[in-house]
Formats: C-alpha cells, structure tokens, sequence
C-alpha cells in the first residue's frame, strides 16, 4: 500500500475507532449520571431539598424523584443526564417531536424540521435551556459508528424530552410544576439507552419495550381499507358525495370496507351529533345506507375541541380546561387555536362530565349510528399545555389519556385512529396513528409525507396499525355548475408512483382520497396493486430511505426511491435462484437493467421490485 494511502486508512480507523468509543461512552455516562431536580421558580437544587433515585436494570431505568425536605416544593423538570456528548456535529438525527405533525432530522449541528408545523414554532412548546428538542426518542447514526438511541418507553404522566445543540446533551422530564409534599414521591418515566450495529435494532428493541409499559390494543390484525371523503371534498362533503362513491367501491374495489366521512358534516366543532346545513342530508341515515350495502360505516371527529359558537361550550363552559383567571382557555392563547371553525376551546379530560360527554358521544355514535372506525383528529388539544384542569393534580398527559380513556369506553370494540395526536401519550390507546401530514397532489407533499411515513415504520404493526394517509391516484376535482363533480390537475406519472410506493413500504393502513368515479384504468389497476397493504413497513438502512426491504412469503419486496431532481442509478444483483421483476408492471430484470447491472431511476420516481423464489 503507498504511504498517502496507508495514512489515510490509519487515519480513517483512529477517527472511526475514537467515534465509536465516543458513543458507547455516552451510553455510559448517561447510565452513571446523577440527576438534578430542577423546582418552580427556584432552579437546580441539591439532594437535602429533593432527590432522585435510579436505578438501571440493564438498559432501562424507571427514576423517581423525591421531596427530601420538611416542605412542599414544585418540580419544574427532572435531568437525567446533563453534558457533553463528544459527537462530531455532523452526526445524523432522527428525533420524534410531542405531536405527529413534526419530526426531527439532520444532525447535531444543525438539525432541520421534517413537517410543516413544528412543537416550538406552531405550537409555542418551551424547549429546555433553548435547546432544540426532541420529545419521547433520538436516534444518532454517527458515520461509520454504531448508531445510540435515548428514548422513553413509558408515558403515563410526563413528557420525556432530549434536547441538544453541537456539543450538549441534556436529557429532561417535564414534571409541569407539580406539587410534591415532604416524602411524597412522583415515580417518572422509564428511559432506554442502547447502541448496536443497526439502526433498525434499535428501533426495534424500543418498540418492544414501549410495548411491555404500554400493551398494545388488540383486535385488528390487519391494516384497515378503506375511502375518506376529505382529499377530495374537505368540508364541503355532501351526502351525494359520499353514495355516488359508495356505489364505485360496490362495483369496482370492495375490498375498501371502510367509508369514513370527514370534517364538514357537523355544524361546529363540539356538536357532533348534528348535521350541518351544508351536508345535505342526515348523516346517521347515510350512515346506516353504508351498513345496509354490506360496507363499515366510519366517521371524523375532533373530540377535545369546540368552536365557540358550539352548543357545547355555550351550554357546558365549565367542562373545559381554565386559564389562570379560571375562565376557560383559548387555545390561540397559548399555542394553534385550529385550523378551522376556531378558535378552539379544550374540553378537560380530567373533569366527570366532560368525560361522560366524550363516552356518551362516542357510544352513540357506536351504537346508533354503526360507526365502527373512529378518526379522532386534533388530539394533540387533549394534552394542550399551561391549562388548569378540574383535578389540579393532574399534568396534561394524565388529562389526556383519562379523556382518551372515556372514549375508548365509548367505542368498544371499533377501530380508533389519532390524528394530530401526542405521540408519546397516546402509546396503548389506538389502533392506528397518522404517519404523516394532510397529502396533497403536488410534489413538496409527497416527498415530505413520504420521509414522514418512512421514518416512522418502525412502529408499523408493533405500537399499532401506521396509517400513511390516503391514496391519491386520481386527478384533483373542480365543481361544474351543476354540482357535479369535474376532473382537473393530475400529478406527473412518476410522481403518482413514488406515491404508491411509499404507501406500500409503510406496510400500514391503505384508504382512497379519490373521487374513485374519475379514475382511469391505469389509476385502478394501481390502487388495486396496493390491495391489500403487506402490514410489515420496509426496513431502510439509515435515514436517506433509498432502498428498503420487505420480506414476502416467497422473497423480498425491494422499494428504490429517487427523492431529487437528478437521475439516479443503482446497482442490482439478479437473485441466483429466482426471479426479479417490477411489482407493478411485471417486468423482468433484463428488460430494467443496462448490461452492468445498473438500474435507473428518473427524477422523483420509485421502482417497487419484488424477488420471488418460486
């Protein structure tokens, strides 16, 4: 070997090496530091006044802290861990954020949001010493080192946050405050700490101990199918809508049980049981029809909220959660106030006759109106922050999850689906989450929900069922004079396909925001493709989500997804044994490679192969 090459394989095992070492340390350190507990308008404090105890059984710990003193304090938050990190700024991120609509990516010094409405901008969550923050989990895949994640796998009470910069690490709960009397103690949430070769490992093994502190609810052992009225209606959904649709899926694709109708039958937010002029007709009796053809009826709502106007909050203002003045809290007040019909006020989760409300609406709409899937959007308001709830004692996780708790008795034994929902808080209490943002039919769309959708699959099949958001294979709709509706914008094929691609790696939920009426051939011999979802998400490498694999029963599915604006060439191997074709078309490995092996990829395309041994 040259000498300039052999310094520079030297040099690139000791960074290697140092890197590495770097990493497994700070798993050390994070299981040998001592915590400090952090009061209400007082700053840090040493062990005399409050304390916390840790103690690490492998690699989790379950903290709690306790007043040590003769008086009663407020915890304002608990750090775990709080130094130095010794990673190279330019190590790759992935972190979770409070609520679905954001997620954390790029690296340590500079990190970048993935999704459009980020906790410390659209929500004004705090973020500890101004650090940015990551709630629930971080995943760090330094280059060429085992990859580390810190991540809570409980959330009962407390919000397990981990923030960072360049060279900091301060791992933190966010205790809101709450009041502790001499020798009481407040058990926190039980935090993961692992490297391994794999990044898919680790998610995995977090997964698993989420799962352990926060079963899983049973009873659907495959992703959902269906039809959602919004992507093509929105708010301006009619009854003639709903069964003009209706009538394709009984003749074309029965396979999508499901008919959801969306935000817009209701007058208000809050007054659910009402049908709203614009609807046209009862929605119970529409309802009913989609039982009667043999179909699942399903149905939107945003339980927590109401508009002002509601009925509800005119009749019931005492039911909602309080500002300090003790009148009840606009949400604009101290975050979003809703995107529509606002602005919204919080029913409290914590009070008995909201809750009742919450069990009641839910049970009719069960019960009389044969809902039996449920998609509970704008969650995230159950758990809204700064609020003064009916039980004082309670932090806005526990208001939350004891409101979700009286719906879930409510429903039975339908489908419940959370949309714009804390993450971290609503572990064991759906059977499916929102993966991703609203899709829309253009590109910055489905590029963002596709890295959106991907990165979240490891919860896929293992927290609960992902639900990628709907299907648009079909042009965009404009109203004719008559009412009708008229077919306008379509997207590029290749980007219709990079679509489908992405809903079928995530292996969740598969429901058409189409009007199915204007679909063409090609668009239903795509969507029939995708029937039915594989229910396992495709496994990637690292956070780039180029290649991802799935098995099969008879081999492998391989999804290969170009994000840029350039062509993009990748090498394949033809299997010894077996085939590789193209999963949509058919098309064997000879007619899709170059005489090299290459494979290429237009801009903003996808390919979906599939490896059969058969």
């Amino acid at each position: 070997m040259a000498l300039p090459a052999l310094i520079a394989f030297i040099c690139a095992f000791l960074v290697s090496t140092v890197g590495a070492a770097a990493a497994e340390n700070l798993v050390d350190e994070l299981r040998k530091a001592t915590a400090t507990v952090v009061l209400v308008d007082e700053g840090a404090v040493d062990a005399s006044r409050a304390s916390v105890n840790i103690v690490w059984q492998g690699d989790v710990c379950r903290p709690v802290v306790v007043n040590s003193s003769d008086a009663p304090i407020r915890v304002a938050r608990v750090d775990l861990f709080d130094g130095k990190h010794r990673l190279p700024g330019d190590t790759p991120i992935y972190g979770e954020s409070f609520q679905m609509l954001a997620q954390t990516v790029g690296t340590l010094a500079s990190p970048k949001d993935l999704g459009t409405y980020p906790d410390r901008t659209h929500y004004r969550l705090e973020e500890p010493e101004g650090l940015r923050t990551a709630h629930g989990m971080l995943l760090l895949s330094p280059q060429q080192r085992e990859p580390l994640l810190i991540g809570f796998t409980s959330c009962r009470r407390f919000d397990g946050r981990i923030s960072f910069d360049a060279s900091r690490l301060l791992v933190s709960v966010d205790c809101e405050g709450i009041q502790l009397a001499p020798g009481e103690q407040a058990v926190l949430e039980d935090l993961y700490c692992d490297s391994a070769p794999l990044r898919e490992t680790l998610l995995d093994r977090l997964a698993k101990k989420i799962e352990i502190n926060h079963p899983r609810r049973r009873g659907f052992d495959r992703p959902p199918m269906g039809w959602c009225s919004w992507y093509s209606y929105g708010p301006s959904v009619t009854v003639a809508d709903v069964r003009r649709n209706l009538d394709w899926i009984v003749a074309n694709a029965p396979e999508l049980r499901y008919i959801q109708i969306d935000d817009g039958y209701q007058p208000w937010m809050g007054d659910w049981l009402e049908t709203g002029k614009s609807f046209g007709g009862d929605v119970k009796g529409v309802l009913h029809e989609v039982r009667a053809r043999g179909f699942e009826p399903a149905i939107w709502l945003a339980p927590f909220v109401a508009s002002p106007e509601s009925q509800l909050f005119r009749d019931h203002p005492d039911w909602f959660v309080k500002n300090d003045s003790g009148e009840p809290l606009r949400s604009d007040q101290v975050g979003f106030g809703g995107w529509r019909l606002g602005p919204w006020y919080v029913l409290d989760g914590t009070h008995p006759e909201a809750q009742a409300f919450l069990e009641q609406t839910i049970r009719t709409m069960r019960v009389e109106w044969g809902c039996s899937y449920f998609k509970l959007d704008a969650l995230y308001w159950g758990a809204i922050r700064q609020g003064r709830f009916y039980d004082a004692k309670a932090t806005k996780i526990e208001a939350y999850r004891r409101g979700m708790a009286a719906i879930l008795r409510g429903a039975g034994d339908a489908y419940v689906l959370g949309c714009n929902h804390p993450i971290w808080a609503s572990f064991g209490l759906l059977d499916g989450s929102r993966s991703s943002n609203d899709i829309q039919r253009h590109w910055t769309s489905i590029q963002e929900c596709g890295r959106e959708t991907l990165a979240r699959g490891w919860q896929n099949g293992r927290l609960w069922w992902n639900d990628p958001d709907c299907a648009l294979l079909g042009p965009e709709l404009t109203r004719g004079a008559d009412g009708n509706p008229r077919a306008a914008r379509e997207l590029p094929p290749n980007e219709v396909l990079f679509h489908a691609a992405v809903l079928h790696a995530s292996g969740g939920a598969l429901l058409s925001g189409d009007d199915l009426t204007l679909l063409t051939p090609a668009s239903l011999a795509l969507l029939n493709e995708l029937i039915p979802p594989t229910g396992r998400a495709a496994q990637f490498a690292d956070g780039d989500f180029i290649e991802g694999r799935t098995p099969t029963p008879t081999g492998e599915l391989i999804y290969l997804f170009n994000w840029g604006d350039e062509v993009m060439t990748r090498r394949l191997e033809h299997p010894r044994q077996g085939t590789l074709r193209d999963y949509w078309t058919g098309e064997s490995l000879s007619e899709l490679v170059d005489e090299h092996g290459n494979l290429s990829l237009p801009p903003r395309s996808a390919r979906v192969l599939e490896i059969s041994q058969e």
